[in-house]
């Protein structure tokens, strides 16, 4: 079992697994396209990403979309990490086919080459999301635990964030775990939806086991800067170091559960490891809710910089108000413990930031095209 493939393993978590499967000992081979929204218009020469790991495995720049690409790099390979997928809430709003063709067509594409063609592959690690909680979980005085629908507008437009559900007071946010409802609220969501269920579904029936990562909000040094969809930590420190404002969404007390890379990484080699893991899903989180004004407080504290911030009360449709994961599962069934909180990993994420080259500003770029489809208000 010491040969892994990695989709989209030349990208912020792949690269990280990437480096450090090769000091265990591991044979990666890599299936990456190089999207240039990811690595940059040059991404071949100039994407750190790709740098850090070229040379280092067996590499292949293709698409998880074509069938060709894939039966070339599942030869010789014993287990999978599927990693490849388009990512970013907002944007799937309005490129709906792109995030379907690639996240849910090309994990079909996947699974129908390990039913129908001969591979070595024993075990399939699919990378999820909280995404899939949609609003999440909730305590009700009236109800007991309810699972929130989307958010109205009519609320938000009156700054009214908080998630509400029929005939129940102020409701009070719990951490979801494993169990709880699939509910998303964003075909970013769906999709990762659809990807696990079709991973654990199948797997089984192929003798593969297939293990789910349901991934929180992923963060540290070499993340992308480039992305303007993705990443708050990313977008906000290219912001404060172009000394351009904050728009801070909604009312700023919107919660992530921020979890470091190193962290991210420990736990997904836990789960390759570990037949303990098998046939299971798992949080990969911190367990602690983090709010975005937290974060913005945070990244100008570290960065040092005067930055004006704004607490506009915009919303994007698809977004969720809270969520944050219940990771007793993990830390039970394969002994995962997150090591880095908030403050020391953003810390390092901002000194690795500082060695980078300034990045252009196209955030404001990104809004204006939601704007224009009627999702941000």
């Amino acid at each position: 079992m010491n040969n892994i493939l990695i989709t989209g393993g030349a990208g912020f978590i792949g690269s990280n697994l990437v480096l450090k499967l090769l000091t265990k000992g591991y044979n990666i081979t890599v299936l990456d396209n190089l999207l240039p929204q990811i690595h940059g218009t040059n991404p071949a020469e100039t994407s750190a990403l790709y740098q850090s790991i070229k040379d280092k495995v067996r590499f292949i720049q293709g698409d998880v979309t074509s069938k060709e690409d894939l039966i070339n790099a599942l030869k010789n390979q014993q287990i999978v990490v599927h990693f490849a997928a388009e990512t970013g809430t907002g944007q799937s709003m309005y490129e709906i086919e792109r995030y379907t063709n690639v996240n849910i067509q090309g994990t079909a594409i996947l699974l129908d080459i390990l039913t129908n063609e001969k591979t070595e592959v024993k075990k399939v690690l699919i990378a999820s999301s909280r995404a899939v909680y949609g609003e999440g979980k909730y305590l009700s005085k009236e109800k007991g635990i309810v699972y929130p629908n989307h958010r109205k507008e009519v609320d938000m437009n009156k700054r009214d964030f908080e998630v509400k559900y029929a005939d129940c007071s102020e409701l009070e946010l719990l951490a979801t775990d494993e169990n709880s409802k699939i509910h998303p609220s964003s075909v970013y969501g769906i999709t990762k939806q659809v990807q696990e269920q079709l991973i654990m579904t199948v797997c089984p029936t192929i003798n593969i086991a297939p293990v789910s990562l349901r991934y929180q909000n992923v963060y540290g040094p070499g993340q992308s800067l480039t992305n303007p969809y993705t990443g708050i930590l990313s977008i906000f420190s290219t912001r404060i170091r172009n000394s351009l404002p904050i728009n801070i969404f909604e009312d700023g007390l919107e919660s992530r559960d921020f979890v470091f890379i190193d962290d991210v990484v420990n736990a997904t080699i836990l789960a390759i490891e570990k037949e303990e893991a098998n046939n299971q899903i798992f949080n990969v989180g911190t367990g602690v809710a983090t709010t975005v004004n937290d974060v913005v407080s945070t990244l100008i504290e570290e960065f040092d910089i005067e930055t004006e911030t704004n607490i506009s009360g915009n919303y994007r449709l698809g977004d969720i108000r809270h969520n944050y994961a219940d990771i007793s599962k993990i830390q039970s069934t394969l002994g995962f413990t997150p090591f880095t909180d908030f403050k020391s990993g953003c810390r390092q994420f901002v000194n690795w930031v500082k060695e980078q080259a300034a990045i252009q500003d196209t955030y404001e770029e990104s809004l204006n095209e939601m704007k224009q489809k009627g999702l941000m208000k």
